[in-house]
């Protein structure tokens, strides 16, 4: 005699269509890697360093050729790091996307 009924879904039947599905969908959108960490952080290091270090260099030139009261190499250091943190956070809200 059957006592199996059609009416209950089977338990292990749905476990592995949702397993399969959470790894049909692991595999069309991996997790990000540790390396796309590791050139974020670099990305952000340079967009702020560079601006910063120009500033510094233009700023030690002009206080040779054109001195004022105040520090150009102070001044343009502070714009560079301003300038550098401004372009950081554009890319950083451009590679975030519409998310």
């Amino acid at each position: 005699m059957m006592a199996a009924s059609t009416d209950k879904p089977d338990k292990p039947a749905d476990e592995i269509e949702r397993s399969a599905e959470r790894m049909r969908k692991s595999r069309e959108a991996p997790p990000p890697s540790p390396m796309r960490g590791l050139g974020t952080f670099g990305m952000i290091g340079w967009s702020i360093a560079v601006p910063t270090v120009g500033g510094i260099f233009l700023g030690a030139w002009l206080d040779r050729v054109a001195p004022q009261a105040f520090s150009w190499t102070i001044t343009l250091l502070f714009a560079g790091v301003i300038l550098g943190a401004i372009i950081a956070w554009r890319w950083v809200v451009q590679e975030h996307g519409p998310d």
